[in-house]
């Protein structure tokens, strides 16, 4: 993170990490060359949506937070989704093919890499917010193997949002690899499908693609027939493809319900200044291991990661990214003069965020006699609030799709993503959007395959 280059950015010649800035300035980011490098910033308008590029989607460059989200909400947002089978069978499939582990408890109370979630939960604590540990699908025995010098560092040396040379399972190491080990699977990559219609004669569907090279130019446009096709592209992907389609009447029998309902899982990031005697360290793990979970508290829901912010230098910084109860939502739309697929989203919509957020991280500034770091978000902006890791919704399960995920009026297209998630889930939503997965394709297995 401190040292990147092009392959760290998808398609940019300026990096544009979240933390962009330092006392103030535009100190944090720099230009590269054009690459189709592991993370996309795409800028939406009113927010910026991080995603993950390459074999293995957005496993590649998230912080591998393997939560799995409370009963209570999930029944809340999915009240047509089997929460018995879910909480039974499906989150532990998911859990396990992820290769979900957890801290050994012992070593995190006693290495310098985690010395900042100590002072995070002491922080919180001593306000009586209550923290809990988290799921990780990074390699914990092989973390402690890095702080011992016996393998290669990653986590230890300052690598995630571009992705992890080592110790993270993402899904190139657990699902595409056993995927992969069938024979049965072959992956194509630089290619960006452009067009998904009933294929013109003898049933299933015409794929139209453009092969780009690694600079971003298009090298090759290509057509294949597919009986049956699944979008897997995430929130932006599929639900931008599906509603240009329709609106260019290459689906137009797909439901008015496709493009809405997005949400940003209530992303806002937050900075504190901690005294001179709570100091963060200087060694900082990139992988977070902790949370502030005030999710029940009603009149602010928060889940918020106690965040590494990995300088290589004592900064005193407590950095976090709150995950909130925002019922705000957007929609896409298909703009027939420039062609393009438009969220509507408005950075003005994070202010329920805000002001959940403030709620916890207030009370703690009150007790602690600390502030909130104006400088990194901006030349004067307490609040990271225009961008989100966690894009969700846009083809909602059992409203743009049935309850398994298929499209009505066109057998054999299905969405099986986190568009299917109805905008926040309250917590890291990826082991949720696997186990939907899991739990769609049973039955797509089960009944739509021969």
């Amino acid at each position: 993170m401190l040292n990147p280059d092009k392959r760290s950015f998808w398609l940019r010649n300026y990096t544009d990490q979240p933390v962009g800035y330092f006392l103030g300035a535009p100190l944090v980011n720099r230009p590269i060359e054009k690459y189709v490098g592991v993370l996309d910033s795409e800028n939406m308008g009113g927010i910026r949506v991080y995603q993950g590029r390459g074999v293995g989607g957005g496993s590649l460059a998230n912080g591998g937070m393997a939560v799995t989200p409370k009963r209570s909400y999930f029944e809340e947002i999915l009240p047509s989704v089997d929460s018995n089978e879910m909480y039974g069978t499906f989150f532990p499939r998911a859990n396990a093919g992820l290769g979900v582990n957890h801290i050994d408890q012992a070593w995190f109370e006693s290495t310098d890499y985690y010395q900042f979630a100590r002072v995070g939960r002491k922080t919180a604590e001593r306000s009586g917010f209550a923290t809990a540990f988290v799921p990780n699908v990074y390699d914990m025995n092989y973390m402690k193997q890095e702080e011992a010098g016996q393998v290669t560092k990653s986590a230890l040396d300052g690598e995630v949002i571009f992705g992890n040379n080592h110790g993270k399972k993402s899904l190139d190491k657990t699902y595409l690899a056993q995927a992969a080990a069938t024979g049965k699977l072959t992956i194509t990559t630089l290619h960006e499908v452009t067009k998904v219609a009933p294929a013109a004669t003898g049933g299933g569907y015409s794929v139209e693609m453009k092969q780009i090279d690694e600079q971003g130019n298009t090298i090759a446009t290509k057509t294949i027939t597919a009986d049956k096709v699944f979008f897997a592209a995430g929130s932006i992907g599929t639900s931008k493809l599906l509603v240009a389609m329709k609106a260019q009447g290459h689906l137009p029998n797909l439901p008015g319900a496709v493009g809405q309902g997005w949400g940003n899982n209530g992303n806002v990031m937050v900075g504190r200044a901690n005294h001179a005697w709570d100091a963060t360290g200087a060694k900082q793990s990139c992988i977070p291991t902790m949370g502030i979970d005030n999710w029940a508290d009603p009149a602010g829901p928060v889940f918020a990661e106690i965040a590494p912010f990995p300088a290589g230098a004592e900064l005193w910084i407590s950095l976090y990214l709150a995950i909130t109860k925002n019922p705000e939502r957007a929609q896409f739309q298909f703009n027939s003069s420039t062609g393009k697929t438009e969220l509507s989203w408005q950075t003005s919509q994070n202010q329920p965020a805000i002001d959940m957020a403030k709620r916890v991280f207030d009370k703690i500034n009150a007790k602690e006699g600390t502030i909130y770091r104006t400088d990194m978000f901006g030349t004067y902006k307490t609040w990271g609030d225009d961008f989100t890791y966690h894009p969700l919704g846009g083809c909602i399960l059992n409203q743009a799709t049935d309850n398994f995920g298929r499209l009505p009026e066109y057998p054999g297209l299905y969405v099986m993503d986190g568009s299917l998630v109805p905008g926040n889930v309250g917590v890291n939503p990826f082991v949720t959007i696997t186990a939907l997965a899991e739990r769609n394709m049973a039955t797509v297995v089960a009944n739509d395959l021969s």
